[in-house]
């Protein structure tokens, strides 16, 4: 799972923004968060990455991509 972790912070952010689009989003955002959650026993962060591939097309890719123009990489609740 670190390795998963360790794959998606070090994309470059052109393709963090790509993953960020519409429908994209849920699913790798999403898993990402779910993942994380996983590997550092963390149930909120697993929660939220359950929300985010339940909601993440609707509205919630909108704030990662605001968060990876602004820092770079996905920072709410990633």
């Amino acid at each position: 799972m670190a390795s998963l972790i360790k794959a998606f912070d070090d994309l470059p952010w052109i393709v963090k923004l790509i993953l960020a689009l519409p429908g994209i989003d849920s699913f790798a955002w999403g898993i990402y968060r779910i993942v994380k959650g996983i590997n550092n026993n963390d149930m909120i962060q697993i929660l939220v990455g359950v929300i985010w591939v339940l909601a993440g097309w609707a509205i919630l890719w909108i704030i990662d991509i605001v968060t990876i123009l602004l820092y770079k990489k996905p920072t709410v609740f990633a």
